[in-house]
């Protein structure tokens, strides 16, 4: 530095900053600045540098300098000021040719002050194509602070940054326009995202106006005038579009407008308690109004950006409910949650909430080198993913809606909005609860189900226990019992894993043969049951057990355990007989293809992975690539029964194949839907109790201690919901092919009703249907399970657009929602639940669908054209007058010592009588009143005939209940149970005998001895037999029998009521008859030659029957 320079320095730092600090700055940079940097630059650029240098630090360690030079060629120059380390040129270049700008020329200098410090300016010579617009006074702000960002990760370097330049929009502005990049990516917009990058930047001048209407939309200081500058905006925005040449450029700033128009929250306008904005922004979208998305989407959806993460959480309804995973699937991870959303809305149809699901991917992973380094980001993600959920999510306080801080919402109070664990986060509840608790969050722990003080499902096992109640069914048809008789079994997981683990550990007779996961293969070709039991049980209780640990001097001759990674492994000769396998060697992946066609008894699948698809489905349609050497079609397997304790282990199409072929299986949201019911079960739970805290009846302590010793009550009920749906499914199986022309137009039905599509829900189309029946087969269980769940859905919700759940009596069905222990002290509190009409609807939903089948309520319908809550009202009553519930129990209780077909015929006998109560209170319009009073009268009624029928029976008809008797008697039945069941068959005519009764103020007892002695007389049993045993299907042959029947029943009432009126001296239903009679006999002579011409005919149709009955009931005079 020459003197005069120094000089000219001293005099320009004291101008600038004062005689004290000007001298302290030159006595600090005089031997920093290097004579090459004092050649290259006056004193005057160098204060502007030191002043720069000066605000640098370790918190501050870049800044920049954007300005403009009166040079000719190279009028623009960026410099930059790194404290102690410069950054490397080659991080520099792509962040400024992003940003615009071409660079010619660079020139760094390292500064090193007499204190030691060391800092770095690095002086560039750039280009920008459109300079004469160019604002550098301006925009050289918003310049510095986005490079900044940039080089510290704040915000991506890519293209979008053009837009700093073009458009003047700061990064934060850029960043808004990225997520919706990113989120078109994600519902499979085809083009590229350089594509669209560099569409934005031809049409910055729209870009700038969108981010206009983003302000405008979501700002905090709405004013009324917005709304007629928001409709001029999208005006003039629609006019620039529709101007654009490029049809694909259209389509692209169309769809960034269509993402505005369609967001209805965002966070991006809330701060952090710093007061700063939050580095991820979270946008609330409604899916119906985003174009092009295919049918089977969300209600609503979240996406939230970072450069981080990316996450979405769908959701099918307000109220839904689902896990939350650590997605690897980056490219497409929305499709992988939506296909989980859509598996959820099926599975919790046996739950309150409807599906939903979320997931994140990390966006750093390839700078991670340690697991523990992993981990720390993984958890770092998901808590800004659930901050990102919650901050645009409605909160409870007092029973009142408070909306989120900051935010502008376009849409209804949204407070419901509850997450699970999932893949990559199981134990992450109490990281959520404790976020959810830091936001004053209305569900407090309830928000994540499972955590510290919630039910631990891998302790409970309550998933693999819920899928064993499916298995054991498939089982016992089989007529195998799991705690009698051993069973061969090939396993998907390890016993490491909740599912895998506790489901290996349900049966000491469980043989298994094999089994594998992502790192070995387990082969024990003749295991001891109880010793191989034994030896999982200490792998399950083994801290991050592998099959590796699994003894081998347990193993029986011919097994072993062998890593996947394997170039081949060697087939024993016992494997090659026990697994039906031919090879002498394998590599692992044909090895486990082999394993998964064994031909056992049961294919369990515990583990994470798509392993069997359907022969019409091509890899590339499963999605699960990491699997696709290792998977088989469905039409392969040769085990009899398939578990499905883990998720997406089969495609759909997959597993109808299976059934196709007599395989027994239901589907992954069928047989594991313990664990989303058992954390339904927790929320509902801690909801209630939580209220009783806040008011201060009850402790957190006692909360906590009462929520785990009720741990079993739970798991009770929630396995009642497993036995139940595997029932259901079983005994609709078996009449799927007898009634395919029903299940037809049912289908038909629900795609008008609920939007069912069933190419999405993979189910036959009409010709399938019609070919199978051809061949003696209908809907396959798989199906049935599909179709079950959106009657269930749509049951639920028609009840709650009705006041049905509103009646007092439905406080009984709100009370089974939870367990014994809370209902005698919390029953009060439950009618205050928040979701006390949901539960109820959906409690209703469940007991009508398990009990009646999945086409009760569609043949009801279409019978009486009533409503779905009338129905439902009729079915209550008649449920609880007659008290099927205990009969059901009653033949549950013995479905150890009787087979499967014949509990289901039992259990058919009792569906027969509430179906033809429930007819009986729709056409009787029972449908008005207080339900509890109807269930009493009629209910107090039916115990009396109860006990008087049995004596009272007389004829064909006694004959047949004492056969019926006999032969429950002959298949295990005590008598007593025999005679309960058997009656079910008589006890549907205590209506008509009490409506009798009742409206003429007979007595009951004779009433019924008359009613009986009328259908022996006039030999009415036959008549409704003959009417019963005519199968042709179709809508008006159903509508011709069910007339028939009410006709009957009407005539049969109208002639004992013409009987008891006929004299009323007489009190014996005996002298009654006679007198009757004797008064007309020209009556009984004429329905003896008519029922004389009908048994004489060759054949008999329906209008034999309606005219015979309409020319006896003329003849009656009541």
């Amino acid at each position: 530095m020459t003197p005069s320079w120094k000089n000219k320095l001293q005099t320009q730092l004291m101008k600038r900053c004062g005689a004290q600090q000007g001298k302290l700055l030159l006595e600090k940079y005089t031997t920093a600045l290097s004579m090459s940097y004092c050649e290259q630059h006056s004193p005057e650029e160098a204060v502007k540098d030191i002043l720069q240098i000066e605000k640098l630090s370790k918190d501050t360690p870049l800044a920049i300098d954007f300005y403009e030079t009166q040079q000719q060629q190279y009028p623009l120059h960026i410099k930059l000021y790194r404290y102690e380390t410069p950054i490397p040129l080659s991080d520099i270049l792509p962040m400024l040719e992003n940003m615009g700008l071409r660079t010619y020329t660079e020139h760094p200098y390292k500064l090193t002050t007499h204190e030691g410090h060391v800092f770095w300016i690095s002086d560039f010579n750039v280009a920008y194509s459109q300079i004469d617009s160019l604002n550098i006074a301006q925009i050289k702000d918003i310049f510095a602070e986005s490079f900044i960002k940039i080089s510290f990760g704040h915000c991506e370097n890519d293209g979008f940054n053009k837009l700093v330049l073009q458009a003047g929009l700061s990064w934060r502005e850029i960043t808004i326009l990225r997520a919706y990049a990113k989120y078109m990516h994600q519902i499979g917009v085809r083009y590229s995202p350089i594509y669209i990058e560099k569409t934005v930047e031809t049409h910055a001048a729209i870009a700038q106006k969108l981010i206009h209407l983003f302000y405008l939309k979501f700002s905090l200081n709405q004013k009324p005038v917005f709304k007629k500058e928001m409709a001029a905006l999208e005006l003039e925005i629609q006019t620039n579009i529709d101007a654009i040449s490029s049809l694909d450029e259209d389509r692209i700033m169309r769809y960034f407008w269509a993402l505005m128009k369609a967001t209805l929250r965002t966070n991006y306008f809330q701060t952090n308690s710093q007061g700063q904005p939050k580095d991820y922004l979270s946008f609330k979208l409604k899916s119906s109004e985003i174009p092009d998305l295919p049918p089977g989407q969300p209600l609503y959806e979240i996406f939230i950006y970072s450069t981080r993460f990316e996450g979405i959480h769908l959701r099918s309804a307000k109220v839904a409910r689902g896990g939350i995973r650590w997605s690897d699937r980056p490219e497409d991870f929305r499709t992988e949650i939506l296909g989980l959303m859509k598996a959820q809305k099926v599975k919790n149809s046996v739950i309150v909430p409807s599906g939903a699901k979320g997931g994140f991917v990390l966006k750093r992973s390839l700078h991670l080198t340690t697991r523990e380094q992993t981990l720390e980001e993984v958890i770092h993600c998901y808590k800004l993913f659930i901050s990102g959920l919650l901050d645009i999510t409605d909160n409870l306080q007092n029973n009142e809606i408070v909306s989120p801080t900051n935010t502008i919402c376009y849409d209804e109070p949204d407070p419901y909005l509850v997450v699970a664990a999932d893949k990559g986060t199981a134990t992450f509840s109490d990281i959520a609860n404790n976020i959810a608790k830091d936001y004053g969050f209305w569900l407090g722990d309830a928000f994540a189900s499972g955590g510290s003080t919630g039910y631990d499902h891998k302790k409970m096992g309550i998933t693999a226990r819920g899928a064993w109640e499916s298995i054991k069914r498939h089982l016992r048809e089989l007529d195998i019992n799991i705690e009698q008789q051993d069973f061969t079994v090939v396993g998907i997981g390890d016993m490491s894993g909740d599912v895998f683990g506790n489901g290996l550990l349900y049966s000491r007779h469980i043989k298994l043969l094999a089994a594998f996961d992502h790192r070995h293969i387990f082969l024990d070709p003749n295991p001891d049951p109880l010793v191989s039991y034994e030896e999982r049980l200490r792998l399950f209780n083994l801290p991050t057990s592998s099959w590796e640990d699994y003894n081998p001097q347990l193993i029986s001759t011919g097994g072993g355990v062998y890593k996947r990674s394997s170039k081949t492994i060697l087939i024993s000769p016992q494997i090659k007989k026990e697994l039906a396998i031919e090879a002498d060697s394998l590599p692992p992946n044909e090895l486990i293809r082999a394993l998964l066609k064994a031909p056992v008894d049961l294919l369990f699948n515990g583990g994470i992975g798509t392993y069997v698809k359907a022969t019409t489905e091509s890899h590339a349609d499963v999605g699960d690539k990491a699997n696709e050497f290792c998977r088989v079609n469905g039409a392969e397997l040769r085990c009899k029964i398939v578990g499905e304790g883990g998720n997406l282990g089969f495609t759909q199409l997959g597993r109808v194949e299976f059934a196709l072929q007599d395989g027994l299986i239901n589907t992954d949201s069928i047989d594991n839907s313990g664990g989303v019911n058992c954390s339904d079960h927790e929320v509902n739970i801690k909801i209630l109790l939580d209220k009783e805290v806040r008011k201060r009846s009850l402790t957190e302590k006692k909360r906590n201690q009462l929520l785990s010793k009720m741990t079993e009550e739970v798991a009770n009920l929630v396995l009642q919901d497993n036995y139940n749906q595997a029932l259901v499914l079983s005994i609709s199986a078996m009449h799927t092919a007898m009634y395919g022309g029903l299940y037809q137009a049912y289908i038909k039905e629900l795609e008008r009703w609920v939007n069912l599509d069933r190419s999405i829900e993979f189910l036959p189309d009409d010709k399938k249907l019609l070919e199978r029946k051809a061949l003696g087969k209908g809907l396959t269980r798989p199906e049935l399970a599909i179709v079950m769940a959106y009657t269930k859905i749509h049951i639920a919700n028609e009840l709650l657009k009705s006041d049905l759940p509103d009646d007092p009596y439905f406080a009984i069905i709100l009370e089974t929602g939870f367990p014994p222990s809370l209902r005698k002290t919390y029953a009060k509190a439950m009618q205050e639940h928040p979701l006390y009409r949901e539960i109820i609807a959906t409690q209703l939903s469940n007991q009508i669908v398990n009990t009646m089948g999945i086409t009760f309520m569609y043949r009801m319908l279409t019978e009486t054209g009533l409503t779905i809550a009338d129905i439902a009202r009729a079915y209550t009553i008649a449920a609880n007058a007659y008290q099927t519930d205990a009969l059901q129990k009653l033949i549950d209780s013995l479905q150890d010592r009787i087979s499967m077909q014949t509990q289901y015929e039992l259990l058919h006998h009792v569906r027969h009588l509430l179906n033809l109560a429930t007819r009986w209170f729709l056409h009787h319009k029972r449908l008005s009143g207080d339900i509890t009073q109807h269930i009493t009268h009629y209910g107090r009624s039916i115990r009396k005939l109860e006990k008087l029928v049995p004596n009272l029976m007389v004829g064909i008809t006694k004959e047949y209940l004492e056969k019926l008797v006999d032969q429950f008697v002959s298949i295990g039945l005590e008598k007593d149970h025999a005679q309960k069941i058997a009656m079910t068959r008589a006890l549907y005519t205590a209506l008509n005998i009490i409506e009798v009764a009742t409206q003429n103020k007979f007595d009951l007892a004779i009433t019924a001895e008359v009613y009986f002695k009328v259908g022996s007389q006039f030999n009415l049993v036959w008549f409704r037999d003959q009417i019963g045993n005519d199968s042709r299907e179709g809508h008006w042959n159903t509508m011709a029998r069910l007339s028939l029947r009410n006709e009957l029943d009407n005539l049969q009432r109208r002639l004992a009521i013409a009987i008891l009126m006929s004299n009323k001296k007489e009190r014996t239903a005996e002298k009654l008859i006679t007198y009757w009679l004797e008064q007309n006999t020209h009556i009984q002579q004429r329905w003896e030659k008519l029922l004389e011409m009908l048994i004489e005919s060759e054949s008999i149709d329906y209008t034999m029957f309606f005219i015979t009955l309409r020319e006896f009931s003329s003849l009656i005079r009541v």
